[in-house]
């Protein structure tokens, strides 16, 4: 049956017309205030909290946000990895949403719920923390995480970093920082662990980064085989 064959159709496409139009019009405008990015890396080993996530091998890794004028933002991120055999886990996807803003000259706070979830595991792996991190002229930062159920552990985990990086001219810096995970109730549950890198920003969008992790002792009879020290090495682009 054709439009036309309709009662008071004529009518009918004066009146959708505009409407259509006008909402053309503010999928465009919302589509104006959007801003889209995105990462890719290829690193020898994925290191999280001084633990490595692939057992020492190398991952592949790529990422994607969307983000608003008023600041809120939604982000997915995407790496693989490799635990214990039994987990049957062989990617890791994380899933965000956040605000970030500036709430004061020389601040940025941006607060965030990041979802970890494994697709291919045999088990729940699965969990959500709330992140906050604070940063000062985009030189020093402090992150906070918290989780009632950390690292799918049923127990709640409290994450804490300090970090700083320093140019050292308009392509080379460097970064460090220190964390403190504490699992659990107990504080024999809780690790420290700290890092250094060196990064080099050869042709944009890419970079490449030398990163030295280290943790104590505590790290290593929670994690075993998965802490220590180790040297990270990637390739990565922002774009």
């Amino acid at each position: 049956m054709s439009f036309d064959s309709f009662p008071h159709a004529s009518t009918r496409a004066r009146v959708v017309s505009p409407l259509a139009a006008a909402a053309l019009l503010a999928a465009a405008s919302a589509a104006d205030a959007i801003g889209f990015s995105g990462s890719a890396a290829l690193t020898s080993d994925y290191v999280w909290r001084g633990t490595t996530q692939t057992r020492g091998d190398a991952a592949a890794q790529a990422g994607f946000k969307a983000a608003g004028d008023g600041g809120w933002y939604g982000a997915v991120w995407g790496s693989t990895v490799e635990f214990a055999p039994d987990t049957g886990a062989s990617s890791e996807l994380d899933l965000v949403l956040g605000w970030s803003g500036a709430p004061a000259a020389d601040w940025a706070l941006d607060l965030n719920l990041t979802h970890y979830r494994y697709p291919s595991a045999d088990v729940d792996l699965d969990w959500t923390e709330a992140i906050g991190a604070l940063t000062w002229r985009q030189r020093v930062w402090l992150q906070l995480g918290y989780s009632n159920d950390a690292l799918a552990s049923g127990g709640a985990g409290v994450y804490a970093q300090l970090g700083a990086k320093w140019p050292l001219g308009d392509r080379v810096r460097l970064e460090a920082a220190a964390g403190y995970y504490r699992l659990g109730a107990a504080s024999e549950d809780g690790y420290a662990h700290a890092q250094l890198g060196a990064i080099w920003a050869f042709d944009a969008p890419f970079e490449l980064r030398l990163t030295a992790h280290a943790t104590d002792g505590a790290a290593e009879t929670l994690f075993p085989d998965l802490a220590g020290s180790r040297v990270e090495a990637s390739l990565q682009a922002a774009f």
